[in-house]
């Protein structure tokens, strides 16, 4: 039996929680996916996650959630990754350089099948102190070799140089390399010579027209003036929608599938 799976890009704000309360039924109904996931580090008003923004996107019909750099930006949230409620469901970079709340790695049972979701993040352009998310990767498969888990991984990075780096340096050990973080979407989903399926980024769930999901006033300020500028989000207007849908045979762990999903949303 093929597992089918879908997996958004980084979600942001309400705008982006709303757009997912549409978006989810309709691609459930059509892909029938066996797990749906969602990067969720700017799920809180582009900060971090909080209890109620969690469940208003479990609601929608998404089963797991990845972090990335901003995932522990909001205080308020950090109970969660502790929270009977949601610990099983919620990961944080697994390359943290320090003991922080939360795991970097979840197992999720599909029936018969064990999944191990995996976050980690880049360095390249990154402020955060990470360590080295390749010899990350090399420690985790050598850990959980013995579950046989497909196992799925959000690389969160800005530089597509070590998005494709990582994406090769895995190939043939995990099933599905896919990229988040820039907010942009990039058109090379594909399938690489050892099986894994992979993409640099899968792109936002969030306000049409901005960028990186912050009103394109404030960014272009911000680059004009050299002076930091408050972000400010969209709450309602056009989503942008931005995932893939892939699909992995249990018996070899390869992807056999994956292509981009894309629409835009209108939010009230």
């Amino acid at each position: 039996m093929i597992l089918k799976f879908i997996m958004f890009g980084d979600v942001v704000g309400r705008i982006g929680r709303k757009a997912l309360t549409q978006a989810v039924p309709k691609l459930r109904k059509k892909y029938k996916p066996d797990l749906v996931i969602a990067n969720a580090e700017n799920l809180a008003h582009g900060k971090g996650v909080t209890a109620g923004t969690l469940r208003e996107v479990i609601a929608a019909g998404v089963n797991f959630f990845t972090g990335g750099n901003h995932i522990l930006d909001n205080k308020a949230g950090l109970k969660v990754f502790d929270d009977p409620e949601f610990k099983d469901i919620i990961i944080r970079p697994a390359n943290y350089p320090g003991k922080v709340p939360g795991s970097g790695i979840k197992f999720v049972q599909l029936g018969a099948k064990k999944i191990l979701m995996v976050s980690l993040n880049g360095q390249v352009f990154v402020r955060e102190g990470f360590d080295s998310p390749f010899l990350a990767l090399d420690r985790i498969v050598h850990r959980t070799a013995k579950e046989k888990a497909i196992i799925v991984v959000d690389f969160h990075a800005e530089a597509t140089s070590e998005k494709v780096a990582f994406g090769y340096y895995a190939d043939g050990r995990v099933s599905a390399v896919l990229g988040t973080h820039t907010h942009v979407p990039t058109a090379d989903a594909k399938i690489l010579p050892k099986g894994t399926g992979y993409i640099s980024d899968i792109g936002m769930v969030g306000e049409e027209g901005s960028i990186i999901g912050v009103k394109r006033e404030v960014i272009i300020n911000n680059f004009v003036t050299q002076i930091p500028q408050m972000h400010e989000y969209a709450e309602h207007g056009p989503c942008e929608v931005s995932a893939v849908y892939f699909e992995i045979d249990p018996k070899t762990k390869k992807t056999t599938k994956i292509k981009q999903l894309q629409q835009i949303i209108q939010v009230a």
